[in-house]
């Protein structure tokens, strides 16, 4: 009885060592998977930018990118703020140059930013109203008072790219991306603008060589105000390049300011070789307020 029982017992030894060796290599592989996944994540979030020890470090590293917004009182002005703000706050390194056309800060602009979640400053700057018939460039003073804030409080030392970011635009978070690298004067597509449904720098091995465009293509830059961005240090190398108010016409303006600055030549193509847009002039309709009482009749105050 003890030889069978002693023989059936060393037949099954092998197979019950084997069970124990699978389950122990497969409770290890269990314990280990979290911990590799955790390591493969971060890994990810370094590479992508994302919150984090290395993401942090590597983000307090790139130029910081300051977009100009000149805005005025509008009903649609918070909705186009609002907007903005959403894809702002989710651009890394960015501050927002917000300039009213206003002889004070107004409490509505002043609240929102306060809210907005980006980094901010608030200027104002009024234009006088014999600049605002029709036909007439716009928001000059405004951009010119923005750059004068960079030239006051950043210096040689100050790594930065410098876009004209209005308000009734549409921003991909890719755009922001693309311009950071910006050494001079950079320059990609815009969408609805001048009659088409874009409009975009021709470029030929890596340099731009004309334009495509419906409207004054003999323009020697002939881009929309969302269609380039600056590097911060070119902006303070040329102290006295800015917008201008006389003898420029509409439409005129940014070609003025780009002459003063650079040349067609050292331009940058972004988007891939300007074949991708990722701005769009949209316009926010003007709201029909026909049933609006000309005495308010609500007992309560809201902002729109």
């Amino acid at each position: 009885m003890k030889s069978v029982f002693f023989s059936r017992f060393f037949i099954l030894l092998p197979w019950v060592l084997i069970v124990i060796i699978m389950i122990d290599v497969d409770s290890k592989r269990t314990i280990r998977a979290p911990a590799a996944g955790r390591a493969a994540r971060a890994q990810r979030g370094a590479r992508s930018g994302a919150p984090g020890a290395a993401g942090a470090h590597n983000q307090s590293a790139l130029p910081v990118i300051y977009a100009i917004t000149p805005t005025y009182t509008r009903p649609v002005q918070k909705a186009e703020l609002t907007r903005l703000a959403h894809a702002f706050r989710q651009v890394p390194r960015f501050h927002w140059i917000l300039v009213e056309d206003s002889t004070t800060r107004t409490d509505m602009v002043t609240r929102f930013l306060a809210g907005c979640g980006v980094p901010y400053t608030h200027l104002h700057v009024f234009t006088p109203r014999r600049f605002k018939r029709t036909g007439m460039p716009r928001a000059t003073e405004q951009r010119n008072a923005a750059l004068a804030w960079l030239r006051q409080r950043r210096g040689r030392r100050d790594a930065g790219v410098v876009f004209f970011a209005d308000d009734d635009n549409t921003y991909s978070l890719e755009l922001f991306e693309e311009m950071r690298s910006t050494r001079g004067v950079s320059v990609w597509p815009v969408g609805f603008v001048g009659g088409r449904s874009y409009e975009r720098p021709l470029v030929s091995e890596g340099k731009v060589i004309g334009w495509y465009t419906g409207w004054r293509p003999d323009r020697p830059f002939a881009t929309d105000m969302a269609g380039f961005a600056v590097n911060l240090q070119v902006i303070l190398a040329n102290p006295r390049a800015q917008f201008k108010r006389r003898g420029s016409q509409p439409g005129m303006q940014e070609s003025d300011f780009l002459k003063q600055i650079t040349k067609v030549t050292d331009l940058e193509p972004k988007a891939n070789n300007c074949t991708r847009v990722l701005v769009w002039h949209t316009r926010t309709e003007k709201p029909h307020l026909a049933n609006e009482p000309k005495h308010r009749k609500d007992t309560v105050v809201i902002e729109v």
